[in-house]
């Protein structure tokens, strides 16, 4: 908030005695699976979970990250320069010359090429630098925001984030910059998830748990299943309807082929409790898996959900009187691995 208050939301993580620590270090494991965020390497157990907030560890990893980079080396370029100089260099500007040097005779306007590291990958790290410099408040990432600032000092401040962003060019001496840029866009453009500014709230990162809980699924599900198993995540072969179009596609998280066998899971984020009716499972869900079923023609349809310590049954299972099956299964998030392992063996 505009008055220093951070307010952190953390993901409902149920069973056992789990701390806000604890809770942090799973929410981000399930991060690190996003596709095409800067979240892939990192080492959670080196980013002081239990001392700094989200928003903080956020800015922690983008300040390491600026510090690797000047290890391996600032890039310069060549950028035009135009100037009114005591020499003449590069090309003469003759209508400026005549503007600024009709008196002046000892100077010129000229135009020039100047090798430096004042490029637009640059400047946009400078800005991202200076804007977590004033946001933080942490005093080790305010120490290390000013110390890497002075390693810009021959930067300036970008004028226009679009502008700079749409001339990076990241060629492959400069591969060292994807991350440091990546998270740049983060910052600076609210990229990878959702962003808000306002009069009340200055700056606000929200991710959409659906997406990162499906995410999280299928890298699990990569990597447990055994050879022989075709897994097809995001699966858009089939539409609800064929004609005259296709329309109404159809696209399940995951769809596992094997021995002639068909079977469909799609993630839920959404806690189920018996207090609830049909345990909290919506209709509009038990639809979408009845269409799953029939399309497929799927042996089985599984709906995933986290670990509710509010639901007592463990077998929840629904079939149709036309051989739609829907078996509903829990991941424990705080041993997915075991949770998945033991899912598969029910599947296979």
């Amino acid at each position: 908030m505009t008055d220093g208050t951070v307010i952190e939301i953390l993901p409902k993580i149920l069973g056992g005695d789990i701390t806000e620590g604890d809770t942090k270090r799973i929410f981000l494991e399930m991060l690190k699976t996003l596709k095409d965020v800067t979240f892939k390497n990192f080492n959670v157990s080196q980013l002081h979970v239990d001392r700094l907030s989200l928003l903080e560890i956020f800015i922690k990893m983008f300040l390491d990250e600026v510090a690797i980079l000047t290890k391996q080396g600032i890039k310069a370029a060549y950028t035009p320069v135009e100037v009114n100089e005591r020499f003449y260099k590069g090309k003469l500007l003759a209508s400026q010359n005549i503007k600024y040097n009709l008196v002046n005779k000892e100077r010129f306007f000229v135009c020039y090429d100047d090798f430096n590291i004042n490029r637009p990958e640059n400047r946009l790290i400078k800005s991202t630098l200076r804007f977590l410099r004033n946001t933080t408040s942490d005093g080790r990432n305010r120490q290390n925001a000013v110390r890497l600032l002075n390693y810009f000092d021959s930067v300036e401040y970008s004028k226009s984030y679009d502008s700079d962003f749409s001339k990076c060019f990241v060629d492959r001496g400069m591969n060292h910059y994807n991350k440091v840029l990546s998270w740049c866009r983060v910052f600076l453009q609210g990229n990878s998830f959702t962003a808000f500014a306002g009069s009340e709230v200055s700056l606000a990162l929200l991710f959409p748990m659906e997406k990162v809980f499906e995410s999280f699924v299928a890298a699990k599900f990569c990597k447990h299943i055994g050879s022989g198993v075709i897994l097809r995540t995001q699966d858009a072969r089939y539409s609800l309807f064929d004609s005259p179009a296709r329309a109404f596609s159809l696209r399940p998280d995951i769809v596992l082929e094997f021995d002639r066998r068909t079977v469909v899971l799609d993630t839920k984020w959404k806690l189920l409790s018996d207090n609830a009716r049909n345990s909290g499972i919506s209709q509009s869900d038990m639809y979408q898996m009845y269409a799953y079923g029939k399309k497929y023609e799927a042996d089985s349809i599984v709906l995933l959900y986290p670990y509710s310590d509010g639901v007592s049954k463990n077998d929840i299972r629904f079939a149709s009187d036309d051989n739609v099956k829907v078996n509903v299964a829990f991941i424990d998030l705080r041993n997915a691995d075991s949770s998945i392992s033991k899912l598969l063996e029910e599947v296979y």
